[in-house]
């Protein structure tokens, strides 16, 4: 039987034990978990540093320019962590305890998050190919000019949106590190396959609290999925841009980037939609109320809907030079 709950928060609190009782199936130990200092020449060796730079930059060198246009998207997306640890803190029935539950979930979770941002950016600033001072801008804008999702401060919504938004980084980084591979960049290739790892461990932590609540407010979440893919799940840099760009500017040409690449394109997002419907049943959920059952059926239907869609899209042909690049 199904227990009734008056609001979200106290269904965040009834899942909260289930979230601590798995955490460590979500999250690496600190202590032994891979650092970007692993993967990175040592300033320490001396004989060894500088020619690991050299063979560094010279892998970097044969990487494309739409490759290394969206590495700089996606190290600018894992740099504006802040503004995702401050979202987080602020959902209902996460900021009720500083010391303990779901803010210590934010900030483990933060913790592994850091790293990708730190990885990336030492190893764009050691190839060569960046404008750092211009990538570096481009990230402090990102930070500086919010962050709007439509989630408001609803876990349902909020939750929905990292399972989605996880699986979507793991497709961009897999997909990189592939590209990367491709292209001679084994030291790259394995930095992304990590970060890879670590996205698709935070998308089962996420697709399993949307779980949990589905068990005990079936309806609710229905609405919620149905109101985030109504609205479109958007990328947390959306408004990314450069300097003398408009809110949002840049973010148009990167994502043209990648659909170009085939890093991240609309059927990535069609599939996605699709695991989750499979992952979370949705189609075999069954007591809900009039709105849930409406919800329901509308996901249901809305990958063929946007399959259709898609069919109909053309790769962007159009070639955008980014200020974040050198001239080669």
């Amino acid at each position: 039987m199904k227990i009734c709950y008056g609001s979200r928060r106290e269904v965040m609190q009834h899942i909260e034990k289930y979230m601590l009782d798995n955490m460590n199936t979500y999250l690496k130990p600190i202590d032994t978990n891979w650092q970007p200092s692993d993967f990175l020449p040592d300033p320490s060796r001396e004989d060894s540093f500088f020619e690991e730079i050299r063979e560094l930059r010279g892998s970097a060198e044969n990487l494309s320019y739409d490759l290394i246009a969206v590495l700089i998207g996606d190290t600018i997306t894992e740099e504006a962590l802040p503004t995702y640890e401050s979202w987080l803190s602020m959902v209902e029935g996460v900021s009720r305890d500083e010391e303990g539950g779901w803010m210590k979930w934010v900030r483990h979770w933060t913790a592994e998050e850091n790293r990708h941002g730190d990885l990336l950016n030492k190893y764009l600033y050691l190839s060569g190919r960046v404008d750092m001072r211009q990538m570096e801008i481009s990230t402090q804008y990102l930070l500086a000019d919010g962050f709007d999702i439509g989630t408001d401060h609803d876990p349902y919504r909020n939750f929905i949106y990292t399972s989605f938004q996880e699986l979507a980084t793991n497709v961009s980084h897999r997909r990189v590190a592939s590209l990367a591979k491709r292209d001679g960049d084994t030291l790259l290739s394995k930095m992304c396959g990590v970060i890879a790892g670590d996205e698709a461990r935070h998308a089962k932590a996420y697709k399993d609290f949307i779980s949990q609540i589905i068990k005990v407010d079936a309806s609710e979440a229905m609405i919620a999925f149905e109101d985030m893919m109504r609205k479109k799940i958007v990328m947390p840099a959306h408004f990314l841009r450069e300097m003398g760009t408009k809110v949002g500017q840049t973010f148009t040409h990167f994502a043209d980037a990648a659909q170009r690449l085939g890093v991240y394109t609309s059927h990535d997002y069609i599939d996605i939609l699709k695991q989750l419907i499979n992952d979370w049943n949705v189609e075999g959920i069954n007591d809900l109320n009039d709105a849930g059952e409406k919800a329901r059926d509308y996901i249901v239907r809305l990958p063929e809907r946007l399959t259709r869609l898609a069919e109909r899209f053309k790769d962007p042909a159009l070639e955008y030079k980014f200020s974040w690049i050198h001239a080669m």
